[in-house]
């Protein structure tokens, strides 16, 4: 106690003043934005995504997954681990209000068939391969649909690839159905490199927001546990 005593009055009479740091949510979630960019745009890496204007059911269905084990990334689960559901709420709905700047991308140079089965891939499928196409569940401009499909355009090659790759090889999951294992585990790496580079060189479109739920003709091929939850 004596020594604590000597502390304080030794601050006390140097004139220093602890700092105030702001208890903000902004501030909080420091750790996230030193990563993902100060506006949730993306990190320069290519591999932490753009959060910013994401469907808020999305990301929080994504913070829970990394929480609780369905998708690995140690220092994500070491943040997240101690968190309570309404935090990880509270800092989807933050993220998804966001409107900013998207990162700089650079698609690597495929031939022109390799592209055409990209295109092909994203806009019909292929259903000899039991493959949908990416815009039957993520909307018809690729940039989502409410409540939980995020978009899929402004994301670099090789974020892109890696989470296609992550879903095959299991290290990335969702909550059951796992939709996206069903189609990862159908698309060779051929088929990956295409959808990804296609997916990647498409400029943004000026509405850039998930379209709502309602909107007409959305009616998902395949059962998706995440999306069916709603919360």
């Amino acid at each position: 106690m004596a020594f604590l005593a000597l502390l304080s009055w030794g601050a006390s009479a140097s004139g220093y003043t602890p700092a105030s740091v702001p208890n903000t949510l902004k501030q909080r979630i420091t750790a996230c934005t030193s990563c993902h960019g100060a506006n949730g745009e993306g990190g320069t890496n290519g591999f932490n995504p753009r959060l910013a204007g994401k469907p808020a059911t999305y990301l929080y269905h994504q913070l829970l997954n990394f929480r609780d084990g369905r998708r690995h990334y140690p220092l994500m689960t070491y943040m997240l681990r101690p968190l309570s559901d309404a935090y990880l709420h509270e800092i989807a709905t933050y993220f998804s209000a966001l409107d900013t700047r998207y990162p700089e991308r650079h698609p690597p140079r495929l031939s022109s068939t390799e592209l055409a089965r990209g295109r092909t891939l994203v806009h019909e499928g292929d259903p000899g391969k039991g493959i949908p196409a990416c815009q039957a569940c993520h909307g018809a401009r690729l940039t989502g649909v409410e409540p939980a499909i995020p978009g899929l355009l402004g994301l670099p090659y090789s974020y892109l690839s890696a989470q296609l790759g992550a879903w095959r090889n299991g290290t990335r999951r969702m909550r059951n159905p796992d939709c996206m294992k069903h189609v990862a585990d159908r698309l060779d790496a051929r088929d990956i490199r295409a959808v990804a580079a296609w997916l990647a060189a498409q400029p943004i479109p000026a509405e850039d927001r998930a379209q709502a739920a309602s909107s007409p003709g959305h009616d998902l091929p395949l059962r998706c546990g995440s999306v069916e939850i709603g919360e």
